[in-house]
């Protein structure tokens, strides 16, 4: 019996570079020594990124298009395919998006949440979508995460980054800089190391997970020099957390946590807000790193780029990150299992 987790992955707006990399990635041998991937998207967009891809490599691999997923085989040299839409091999140029392409782009988030949900695939990764895109489509989500949240009937989700040196997750996220102070509350800095803690526990094989939240201000605010929040939301926050069995620290100033963070003295760094833990992140893992939604039933991993319509169907996309997001999903269902 194979028992490789099946990996659902979705082709993100076929205009984009979604399906270049599917199959730049899934050429790699090593992908499959760990899972069984599995592409939700349409067989004729996938066909013309294989046919692209074989003509500049050389290689030689091929599109097997299943119906059910446990005809998946997961063998290096063929991808295997859901056909989810059928838009036709014309249908859509690189780089010039459709709703139609939204529609079908949607439409396999919505396929693999569901088989995610059913247990009949292990995770499901996800590849760049456009919001604006899915807006055009019928769809009036924030973004990815917020979609899978509904469909999953999950209230509550954080944002994780991570690569292999540094994991950050974040209090707030896609908001403007004046508005955060606001967002903060005890509350919300408070669920996000809980799930946090969680996650590194059930899906990262962590029993113990060391975290280290930052502070919002310069030098942690400076006693109150330079503003108030880490004593009256960020530091009582972290004292629940302790004292709920939590191994929290901090508010500690942003500008010196990360280097100890790096270093391994902490498993994941709680930010509060977007630029302050995505900065340092992707310093460090700008090709590699995975985006994460913590907190739901299902496991869900994602590439950190967009769309990348200017470089669409030109090959210049590089794959590093989806590789890892479907390494990081197969580890995360191999700990869940185990």
């Amino acid at each position: 019996m194979d028992t490789r987790p099946l990996i659902g992955i979705t082709m993100g707006d076929p205009a984009g570079i979604g399906p270049e990399i599917i199959v730049a990635g899934l050429a790699d041998p090593t992908i499959h020594e760990s899972c069984r991937p599995l592409v939700l998207g349409d067989a004729g967009i996938l066909s013309t990124a294989l046919l692209d891809y074989c003509n500049r490599t050389g290689r030689g691999l091929t599109l097997n298009v299943i119906r059910k997923p446990g005809e998946a085989r997961g063998n290096p040299g063929a991808i295997d395919l859901i056909a989810v839409s059928e838009l036709g091999d014309s249908a859509i140029q690189p780089g010039r998006p459709t709703v139609a392409g939204g529609r079908a782009m949607v439409a396999a988030i919505f396929r693999a949440a569901e088989m995610a949900l059913r247990a009949d695939i292990a995770a499901m990764v996800t590849c760049p979508i456009s919001k604006a895109l899915m807006h055009k489509a019928g769809y009036a989500f924030e973004g990815h995460t917020q979609m899978i949240a509904h469909l999953t009937n999950t209230p509550d989700v954080v944002m994780m980054l991570a690569g292999e040196r540094l994991r950050v997750t974040l209090v707030t996220i896609h908001c403007a800089i004046r508005d955060v102070p606001d967002l903060l509350t005890v509350d919300r800095v408070l669920k996000t190391i809980r799930i946090t803690e969680e996650a590194l526990r059930r899906d990262f094989n962590l029993p113990r997970p060391r975290l280290a939240v930052a502070a919002l201000n310069p030098h942690g605010g400076e006693g109150g020099l330079f503003g108030d929040e880490e004593a009256l939301i960020i530091a009582p926050a972290v004292d629940k957390a302790r004292k709920q069995g939590m191994r929290a620290e901090g508010p500690f100033p942003a500008d010196t946590l990360f280097h100890g963070a790096a270093s391994g003295a902490y498993d994941a760094v709680v930010a509060m807000y977007h630029d302050q833990g995505l900065i340092p992140l992707k310093l460090l893992h700008f090709s590699d790193a995975v985006n994460i939604t913590l907190g739901l039933p299902i496991i869900r991993t994602s590439v950190d780029h967009g769309t990348a319509y200017d470089i669409a169907g030109t090959g210049k996309a590089d794959p590093s990150s989806l590789k890892a997001a479907i390494s990081m999903a197969a580890g995360m269902a191999a700990n869940r299992r185990n």
